[in-house]
């Protein structure tokens, strides 16, 4: 992997991915929100690697400008050989049951926004031959609970729309990777009591490079995940819509 593009650049995940992967890389482009966290990220990105660092402050659930975003990208690193997208908010699902508005924003800056952006992203490793997508979903996605059901609307439906791109890019050599992970305990689940369930994001990061460079389709991590949500799958509706989860 020589030139890579992290999009939401500062989330936990994506900085410890940054650590183990950034001494193989020649270019590296970092998106976020943050200018001045973007900063800090890329000074450390150029004291552990000689590659060469670029940032691009922007908002990423800004649908309208992702077109511009990615040729942006593309005139500053020419081929993309791995695009990493990690960026997203824990939802209130308490307010969301009373404040629709509230509702449909998150629901677009976990769902709707990362449709768009990996249809633009995909398109131009599509035109390369060449490349990984690798979009961070959830666990949350698999199932609805009535403790986060808004949250995993989107993820889920970010995960059927991913099946479908992982199928339809087949034909453009076009590799897509599904990142499923459970608790991680990052900046933003501070806040969270944390158990035997809960994995660091350097975990989950040597997990996602695994997954890349062996090009996997679908990666729960850690990988445990797989088998507990395939158990909440199996329950039977009747039972499960009464289950306080």
């Amino acid at each position: 992997m020589k030139n890579l593009l992290i999009l939401g650049a500062t989330s936990g995940i994506s900085q410890a991915y940054l650590n183990r992967v950034a001494d193989r890389c020649e270019k590296i482009v970092l998106v976020a929100r943050s200018a001045e966290k973007l900063q800090q990220l890329a000074e450390h990105a150029s004291t552990i690697s000689d590659a060469s660092v670029t940032t691009l402050v922007f908002d990423l659930a800004n649908a309208e400008e992702h077109g511009k975003l990615v040729s942006t990208v593309t005139e500053t690193m020419g081929t993309i050989d791995c695009a990493l997208v990690s960026y997203g908010q824990l939802t209130d699902q308490a307010r969301c049951a009373t404040d629709p508005a509230y509702a449909m924003e998150q629901f677009n800056l976990n769902g709707t926004s990362t449709v768009s952006l990996s249809l633009h992203l995909s398109n131009q490793l599509a035109k390369q031959g060449s490349g990984s997508l690798a979009v961070i979903g959830s666990v949350a996605g698999d199932r609805g609970r009535r403790s986060n059901y808004c949250y995993g609307a989107a993820k889920s439906a970010v995960e059927s729309f991913l099946a479908g791109l992982r199928s339809d890019m087949q034909k453009h050599k076009v590799h897509v990777l599904t990142i499923k992970p459970g608790f991680v305990d990052t900046p933003m689940t501070s806040a969270f009591k944390k158990g035997a369930l809960w994995a660091s994001a350097d975990k989950v990061a040597s997990d996602i490079d695994r997954a890349i460079t062996k090009k996997k389709s679908v990666l729960y991590t850690p990988w445990f995940w797989r088998y507990i949500m395939l158990i909440i799958k199996c329950i039977p509706e009747f039972i499960f819509k009464k289950l306080p989860l």
